[in-house]
């Protein structure tokens, strides 16, 4: 069992319905993660993609126009790419703290984790809290929600994704790195205290062990594409949010104008006020909903 999705392992909030349009701020109904980005002042046609990072190549494969959209494309941009010598194993295991997980986790749970990476090349005493349960609410989406068999070992969509380009020689382009990925997990819950990590890992081996579905919604909304893309709400979260997709608009835009791209990012950066959906129509790039099902 590998490692390395614990850097994407940011949550995604999905619900019904979405606002669309470059000047058109009416509601309309839509049930899609993929949006098609043209300009009247160029001849490059693009795409945006919303993942969710606990799906994979059998919810991809299923996608026929994403498939498509991604193969006529030039660059993919993702939000990190898997660079050899610079993945979350590589940064973990060279760490030299180790952490006391007694101190986290009880007899019980200790044991889970100690058998949960008995055969990984992760060293788990050197991750982080913040990382393991970043990892953990993970194997709960994929494995209790998505029925994902623990001996899988297939790539999150994201690494799907960014491995068909590479199957078709198509240039790759992480947003951020892994190593920056990596302090904003840990930077996201700075001053949490120990008891509240606690509670939250014990909370998540619990629903792991027991298989319970009751969290199960988010998975189900992004499965049946039902979304609420919430374009007149603000972002709650700045460091998470609001920061990335101001810096990594501009990046983006540089390369719109000069390739056909794939764009594929968390479903949360598409949401919301400041979400990539609202800026790029303000640059003046018009978003056209791509019909997935």
């Amino acid at each position: 069992m590998r490692l390395r999705e614990i850097t994407t392992l940011l949550l995604l909030l999905c619900t019904s319905s979405l606002v669309l349009g470059q000047n058109n701020r009416d509601m309309l109904s839509s049930k899609t993660v993929l949006y098609k980005i043209t300009a009247t002042n160029s001849t490059k046609t693009s795409y945006l993609f919303g993942t969710h990072h606990a799906f994979g190549k059998l919810f991809f494969d299923s996608l026929t126009a994403a498939n498509q959209a991604l193969s006529g494309s030039e660059i993919v941009i993702k939000e990190n790419l898997n660079i050899p010598g610079h993945t979350a194993e590589d940064i973990i295991n060279n760490r030299k703290k180790v952490v006391k997980w007694r101190t986290y986790l009880n007899r019980n749970d200790l044991t889970f984790i100690k058998n949960l990476f008995a055969k990984s090349p992760t060293d788990y005493s050197k991750m982080r809290p913040s990382e393991m349960y970043a990892f953990l609410n993970r194997r709960f989406k994929q494995q209790v929600c998505l029925n994902k068999g623990s001996n899988d070992t297939s790539l999150s969509l994201d690494d799907y994704i960014g491995s068909m380009a590479n199957e078709k020689h198509i240039a790759l382009y992480g947003l951020e790195t892994t190593e920056e990925q990596i302090a904003l997990i840990n930077k996201d819950v700075d001053g949490m205290p120990k008891r509240t990590h606690k509670r939250r890992l014990s909370n998540i081996i619990a629903k792991i062990r027991t298989e319970n579905r009751n969290d199960c919604g988010e998975t189900d909304w992004y499965a049946q594409m039902e979304i609420d893309y919430q374009l007149y709400s603000p972002c709650s979260n700045a460091l998470v949010l609001t920061d990335r997709n101001n810096t990594w608009i501009k990046k983006i835009r540089k390369l719109l104008d000069t390739k056909n791209c794939f764009i594929a990012v968390g479903l949360s950066h598409l949401m919301y006020d400041c979400g990539l959906i609202n800026q790029l129509q303000r640059l003046g790039y018009t978003l056209t909903p791509i019909n997935l099902r």
